[in-house]
C-alpha cells in the first residue's frame, strides 16, 4: 500500500531568519567569539525534503578542537563560572531560555530545513521541550550541594569534623545526535552549566544548523565567554579528538550503541567519566482488553512519530492473539495520518529521513525482511518525489525473531507486528534484545500493568502512552543502550565529583 503519491517543496519558501542562518560564515564559536577555522573543509547542509544544498559550515581540524578546549578548561580553571553565585548561574539559564522562546519560531523551521522533521512538530515539541529543559536544570543550581556534619563512626578515639563536597567534574565534551539536534544539545548543554561544569558540544555532522544559532542566543545570555563552546565536524574526526582529549574530564554522548562502545573504550584510556544514551529496540505490548481502535493508532504513533528516528521508537509491536487482528487493522488505517510531507508542509506530520544514508539504511532493512519471509501490510516503498528522502510508513508482519528487521535497531518509519499468548511469554520475547531503553504496555488493567512493567528490562516504561519524556524523570537505559542516566537530578549529578572531608579538631 503506497500513501502517498507526490511530494513538493517549492510552495514552502524559506523564512527571511532561515535565509540569514543558512547564509552565515562558516566558522567555529570558541572563547564566545565566532572564528575560524585553521583549515579550510567543509561541509553541507543538504535539506531532506528536496535533497539540495542550501548552506555550509566547518570541518573542525584538530587544531580548532584543542583551541575548544582550552578555551574550556581556562573558563573552567580560573573559575569565571563555577565561582559565581548559584543563583546568579541559574539566573543566566533562565535568561537562555527566555531568548530561545523569543526565537522559537526560527528555532522550529530551522530545525525542519536541517533535519527534515514538520516544523509543525518542531515548534510544539522540539523547541517547548528545549526551553522546559533549561528552566528545569536552572533550578538545580541554587539546590544541589554535598552532606553537611556526617559523624565518622569508625575512626580513633577524638573529635573530628567531617562533610562532603559536591564539585564540578570540569570540561565536559558533548556529542549529540540528527533526530533531535536543539533539544539534545540543551539536555546535554544545561545540565553541565548547572552543576559549574564548561562545555564543548558537537553537533552531529548532518545537523549543525540550530546548534551555530544556540550560539549567538547564548552570546546574549549573559553567560561567560569560554563557557560553552560549539565546534561543528565529521564524528570520526572533531568527535574523536575531543574524547580523547587529555583535558576533557567527562564525555556524554548520544547515538547509536556501535559508536557508544567505541567512545566508551577510548574514553577508558584516561578514565574519563563517561555517560552514553545509545540505541533501542523498543517494544510494545497491547493486552487483551484494550480497545483496538484506541491502541491502533498510539501505538502507530509509537513508531512514526519524528519517521521513527527516536531511539525509543516502539519498533516492535506486540498485540494479545485474541485482538492481534483488529489491532493491525486499526494501526494500518491510522499510517495514513503518517503519510510523508515535506517539512515545511504545515499539514505534515512525518517528513522525510534525516539523509540519503539513512534512507538507505531503512530501504535495505526492509528488502532484508522481505527476503526473509516477512509480509508488507502497508508501505514497505518510497512515495514518488521530487528530492527527498522519503519512506511510507511500513508495517511487516509473518516476522520471526532471528530476522534483523527484528533484532537490529532500523531508525525509521518501520515496525514488526507479532501476537502472543501470556504475559510472561511476551516478557521473554520483550526481553529477548541486546537493548533495554524504553517499553511500552496497553492495558485497562492496573495490575497487568505493574506486573509486566517489573519484568520488562528498560529504563522507562509507559502505560497507555508512548515517547513521553520529562526533565525531572532520569532517563537512560538498561544493557547496550547505555552507561548512567540524564534529566532530573540524576542528570545533574552526572557532572559532578564527591568530596569527603575529614578534619581532627
Amino acid at each position: 500500500m503506497t500513501v502517498m503519491t507526490n511530494v513538493k517543496l517549492e510552495q514552502f519558501p524559506y523564512s527571511e531568519a532561515a535565509k540569514k542562518a543558512l547564509a552565515r560564515k562558516p566558522q567555529l564559536f570558541i572563547d564566545g567569539e565566532w572564528v575560524d577555522s585553521t583549515g579550510g573543509a567543509t561541509l553541507e547542509v543538504i535539506d531532506p525534503s528536496s535533497g539540495k544544498v542550501v548552506s555550509h559550515f566547518v570541518d573542525a581540524t584538530n587544531d580548532d578542537v584543542d583551541r575548544a578546549v582550552a578555551a574550556a578548561r581556562r573558563a573552567f580553571d580560573d573559575g569565571r563560572w563555577s565561582d559565581l553565585p548559584p543563583m546568579v548561574r541559574e539566573g543566566m539559564l533562565h535568561k537562555l531560555a527566555d531568548i530561545l522562546a523569543a526565537h522559537a519560531d526560527e528555532l522550529a523551521e530551522l530545525e525542519a530545513i536541517d533535519n527534515g522533521k514538520p516544523k509543525g512538530m518542531a515548534a510544539a515539541i522540539d523547541v517547548p521541550g528545549a526551553i522546559g529543559m533549561i528552566h528545569y536544570m536552572a533550578g538545580w543550581a541554587s539546590k544541589l550541594g554535598g552532606a553537611e556534619q556526617i559523624e565518622p563512626s569508625a575512626t580513633p578515639r577524638g573529635l573530628f569534623h567531617s562533610y562532603v563536597r559536591r564539585e564540578p567534574i570540569g570540561v565536559a565534551a558533548q556529542i549529540v545526535p540528527w533526530n533531535f539536534p536543539l533539544l539534545m544539545a540543551v539536555l546535554k548543554i544545561a545540565p553541565a552549566l548547572t552543576a559549574g561544569c564548561t562545555v564543548v558540544l558537537k553537533p552531529a555532522e548532518q545537523t549543525s544548523l540550530t546548534a551555530l544559532r544556540l550560539a549567538d542566543l547564548i552570546q546574549q545570555s549573559g553567560i561567560p565567554n569560554g563557557v560553552v563552546n560549539i565546534i561543528t565536524g565529521n564524528g570520526h574526526t572533531a568527535g574523536d579528538r575531543l574524547v580523547r582529549h587529555p583535558d576533557v574530564d567527562k564525555v556524554a554522548f548520544t547515538g547509536s550503541t556501535e559508536v557508544g562502545k567505541i567512545i566508551n573504550k577510548t574514553a577508558t584510556d584516561s578514565l574519563k567519566r563517561v555517560t552514553l544514551e545509545l540505541g533501542g529496540k523498543s517494544p510494545v505490548i497491547v493486552l487483551p482488553d484494550v480497545d483496538p481502535k484506541v491502541a491502533g493508532p498510539g501505538t502507530a504513533q509509537a513508531i512514526f512519530f519524528n519517521s521513527g528516528q527516536v531511539c525509543v521508537a516502539g519498533s516492535r509491536l506486540y498485540a494479545h492473539k485474541s485482538v492481534f487482528d483488529s489491532v493491525l487493522e486499526n494501526f494500518v488505517e491510522a499510517s495514513s495520518f503518517w503519510q510523508p510531507r515535506a517539512s515545511l508542509d504545515p499539514a505534515g506530520h512525518m517528513g522525510p529521513l534525516v539523509s540519503d544514508e539513512q534512507f538507505n539504511r531503512v530501504m535495505g532493512y526492509i528488502e532484508q525482511g522481505k527476503k526473509a519471509g516477512a509480509s508488507v501490510a502497508v508501505g514497505g516503498d518510497a512515495p514518488a518525489s521530487e528530492g527527498g528522502y522519503y519512506v511510507n510508513p511500513t508495517v511487516l508482519v509473518d516476522v520471526k525473531p532471528e530476522m534483523s528487521v527484528v533484532r537490529e535497531e532500523i531508525f525509521g518509519p518501520v515496525v514488526v507486528a507479532q501476537r502472543f499468548d501470556d504475559l510472561d511469554e511476551v516478557a521473554r520475547q520483550a526481553n529477548d534484545t541486546r537493548f533495554g531503553l524504553a517499553a511500552g504496555i496497553w492495558t485497562n488493567n492496573l495490575s497487568a500493568m505493574h506486573k509486566l512493567a517489573g519484568k520488562l528490562k528498560a529504563g522507562t516504561v509507559w502505560g497507555n502512552c508512548h515517547s513521553m519524556i520529562d526533565p525531572a524523570l532520569p532517563f537512560g537505559g538498561y544493557k547496550e543502550s547505555g552507561l548512567g542516566r540524564e534529566q532530573g537530578r540524576e542528570g545533574v549529578e552526572a557532572y559532578t565529583e564527591l568530596k569527603s572531608v575529614i578534619i581532627a579538631l
